[in-house]
């Protein structure tokens, strides 16, 4: 037999390459599990595409932590999660099947509140008081920047209620796309403006 037969013969065909493909994935996926049952693990995350882009989604044991707009660039967040939290960072899809399933029915309008515990720890002082009335303002309702920082105890605190919308470290689930200026445009959102749009129709329209 010569030497490229037996080459030709041993080499993957491409049937047994996505079959090893699907193994390792799903050995890692096991790891990931393992790790996170045992406490191993200061961050789990996965990425899930949405109508508004592909959405990071980053856990502690107390919640979820972080949800990121591509425009925030993923492997930044990554790195600054790492830093703030714990360096051991690691994917695990299966984590979040529950949050990307009602993710999914807030996008089909099919569901008005997430059901989700949420680590908050990235939020300080006045910017944490601002996040917590912002998960008081309705489904399908606006309020000003002026009335959010009424709200949140200091009415003067617009630009800093603008500041705490901006670094929100949880966009949909904290729902800063909520917040409108006085004259009725919609101001700035870290998830780009035809995003802040989209979340309002969709909200209006259900």
């Amino acid at each position: 037999m010569s030497d490229n037969l037996i080459e030709q013969l041993a080499a993957p065909r491409p049937a047994d390459a996505g079959a090893v493909a699907g193994a390792v994935a799903a050995l890692r996926e096991r790891l990931a599990g393992a790790a996170s049952a045992q406490g191993l693990v200061d961050v789990a995350f996965r990425t899930v595409e949405t109508p508004v882009g592909a959405l990071l989604l980053a856990a502690t044991e107390a919640g979820v932590v972080r949800v990121a707009y591509p425009a925030e660039g993923h492997e930044a967040v990554l790195e600054s999660l790492s830093v703030a939290i714990g360096s051991r960072v690691l994917r695990d899809t299966r984590r979040f099947d529950d949050l990307c399933h009602q993710l999914d029915g807030y996008f089909a309008g099919q569901r008005r509140h997430f059901e989700v515990a949420l680590d908050l720890r990235l939020a300080h002082g006045f910017r944490l008081e601002v996040l917590e009335h912002l998960r008081t303002i309705a489904y399908g309702a606006t309020e000003t920047y002026a009335a959010a920082a009424a709200a949140s105890g200091r009415p003067k605190a617009v630009r800093a209620v603008g500041t705490a919308c901006a670094t929100n470290p949880l966009p949909l689930l904290v729902p800063c796309h909520r917040v409108v200026r006085s004259d009725g445009t919609m101001g700035g959102y870290l998830g780009g403006l035809p995003a802040k749009q989209l979340l309002l129709d969709l909200e209006a329209a259900a």
